[in-house]
């Protein structure tokens, strides 16, 4: 990506939240769409929070955002799955609450997430 498509990629989340306020039955929904691009190493945006400043729902957004992103850019399949998640683990503490992670591989290694 440019600079200038990264800029506005790193947009995204305050514009979501912005679309979202006044909307009373969606407000609850406001962290997990203006925070879910925070890293657990307090590197993300848009705020640059860290670790448990980060709201919880928007840490579990954080985990199966990236988890769908890295799949989606593997093959179709059972390997794709497993692919996909040894590298999701690597995210661990740097970019994904470590805690989630360790709830999400017990989840993946018992066959719920495919």
């Amino acid at each position: 990506m440019s600079r200038d498509e990264l800029a506005a990629e790193r947009q995204h989340p305050e514009m979501g939240a912005r679309l979202l306020r006044g909307i009373r039955s969606l407000e609850p929904l406001l962290p997990y769409v203006l925070y879910h691009h925070e890293n657990f190493d307090g590197t993300g945006y848009p705020e640059h929070l860290r670790g448990q400043d980060i709201p919880l729902a928007a840490r579990l957004v954080a985990v199966a955002d990236a988890y769908d992103e890295l799949r989606a850019a593997l093959p179709a399949g059972e390997a794709g799955s497993e692919d996909a998640f040894r590298r999701l683990r690597r995210l661990s503490g740097d970019r994904l609450d470590p805690e989630l992670m360790d709830a999400f591989g017990k989840a993946f290694r018992a066959g719920l997430f495919s």
